[in-house]
């Protein structure tokens, strides 16, 4: 569409004039969009109309990359994403008579990050509705969706009714966000993918909060990650992110917190669908690594204090098994058979120590990497992935190692994987001659404000 290609005889003489070349022309040149702008472009694009083609919101994502927005412009391109679809309304939701405070938690994503399944159960066992709407792994990081399909049985498509009738039977629903909330995000994110505009932290924070707004949750808590295994490598890159996704929350209403956590190593002792799930149900058994369960029970005191139960430790549903009664509820209200075995991988090879020593890193970049070339990823979306392919990790940081123990087995129906698998791990262990400091899995908690 060209400039001369804009008529403007039944508008107001006021009105202002918008067409995708002057937007694209004002964030290219550094200058702010009006709200005016925001609306008029998301709108167009997410209808799929001519004025406003892939080409064009193309330029206009790289020029946000580079040109970045103010926190005015988040805010009205969030909201604006927010506008296109509907947004879910809880208030209805009642047990008892009484109405269910409802609570959600977000991840930025990481390798072994599987907190969602223990976290959502272990927060319904207190009486809170948890609407938790997940998606599926692109890449080197996992999808909860994807790790919840590897339970027999287990569907993700969980429609409007259904997932009030489970949340107020049951507390708890992990299921896919339906096509009509914020679809707007699901063009953009589509597009961000395959224009290099993914690490932008105005698109990034917009893509999230306007699905979550959507969503219709009274409170969030975030969990945004940094380091190798994450999208954003930087301790400060992330910060930044926390803290524009938690003022867009409350300035939508939501209460929204962050924790800033660690992920330049593995979460846990697992990457893949099955094994995650496995692990997960450890956890809830009152087990599993150190590291999975203090950030599911940190979390949970988050979401928990939010939903104003602040006197709650969350500790003691994990040792009691209410939190697996929500679990095994959760699955079979969503067909799934939690005791059905889980799909067990066909070829499975051992990588060892090449030198004697105390392991003082594990990338979680690589890792992810090796599992998601053993087939527990997806390089285009709607691909197929292996439920039974990953990893399992034998040795992380502080461990003492002796050449030729095993660091890793890797698990596929594809035994042709493991050699470019072998290949990702081969510099993922460092090995020295005296532990380092551990760093903290948690770094810092963001509020509006703080």
């Amino acid at each position: 569409m060209s400039d001369q290609d804009v008529t403007t005889e039944s508008w107001p003489e006021d009105a202002e004039v918008i067409d995708t070349i002057s937007v694209i022309r004002t964030k290219r040149d550094g200058g702010e969009l009006s709200d005016a702008q925001i609306d008029w472009v998301i709108d167009r694009y997410a209808a799929e109309h001519r004025d406003v083609v892939d080409e064009q919101m193309s330029a206009l994502l790289m020029a946000i990359l580079i040109r970045g927005m103010s926190r005015r412009e988040i805010a009205r391109w969030t909201q604006a994403m927010v506008d296109t679809g509907r947004r879910m309304d809880f208030t209805r939701l009642r047990r008892d008579g009484q109405q269910l405070t409802t609570v959600d938690k977000h991840s930025t994503g990481g390798v072994g990050d599987k907190i969602t399944l223990p976290l959502a159960p272990l927060v319904a066992s207190y009486g809170v509705a948890v609407p938790q709407l997940s998606g599926r792994g692109l890449g080197h990081t996992g999808g909860t969706l994807d790790k919840l399909e590897s339970i027999a049985g287990w569907r993700a498509d969980v429609g409007p009714d259904e997932m009030v009738d489970q949340l107020e039977r049951v507390g708890a629903v992990i299921c896919a966000a339906g096509r009509d909330l914020a679809p707007a995000d699901r063009r953009l994110y589509a597009l961000r993918d395959v224009t290099a505009t993914v690490e932008s932290i105005p698109l990034l924070a917009s893509s999230i909060m306007s699905k979550k707004i959507a969503e219709g949750t009274g409170a969030l808590i975030l969990d945004v990650k940094f380091g190798s295994g994450a999208f954003l490598k930087t301790e400060q890159l992330s910060r930044e992110l926390a803290e524009t996704m938690v003022e867009l929350g409350e300035s939508a209403g939501v209460t929204t917190r962050a924790l800033l956590t660690d992920m330049n190593t593995p979460l846990g002792l697992t990457a893949g669908n099955a094994l995650e799930v496995a692990e997960s149900v450890e956890v809830l058994a009152g087990g599993g690594p150190d590291d999975v369960v203090q950030l599911t029970v940190a979390l949970a005191r988050e979401m928990l204090d939010a939903a104003g139960l602040g006197e709650v430790d969350p500790a003691v549903n994990l040792a009691n098994g209410k939190a697996m009664d929500v679990w095994r509820a959760m699955v079979a209200a969503q067909g799934g058979d939690p005791d059905a075995p889980l799909p067990v991988a066909d070829h499975t090879d051992t990588v060892t120590a090449e030198h004697s020593g105390v392991v003082v890193g594990l990338d979680a970049w690589d890792v992810g990497i090796a599992a998601w070339r053993l087939g527990a990823g997806r390089a285009v979306p709607g691909a197929a992935v292996q439920a039974e392919a990953g990893v399992t990790i034998h040795a992380k940081p502080g461990d003492r190692v002796r050449r030729g123990d095993p660091l890793f087995t890797l698990h596929t129906q594809t035994a042709e994987r493991f050699a470019p698998a072998r290949a990702a791990l081969r510099a993922a262990v460092t090995v020295g001659d005296a532990p380092g400091e551990p760093a903290p899995l948690i770094v810092d908690r963001v509020t509006v404000g703080a």
